[in-house]
């Protein structure tokens, strides 16, 4: 789940903004607990 949660958080960065300074989302972006709390789910199922 930890894994799962991780890839969502990153994969909110999109490929043309990954840089060495920019590999997180903003800390309050308002789309992070939307994203971990559908990998996770995703990932129970598994």
């Amino acid at each position: 789940m930890k894994l799962a949660a991780a890839t969502a958080i990153a994969g909110l960065v999109a490929p043309s903004e990954l840089n060495e300074n920019n590999i997180l989302p903003e800390a309050f972006d308002p789309r992070v607990a939307s994203a971990v709390s559908q990998a996770v789910k995703n990932n129970i199922r598994q």
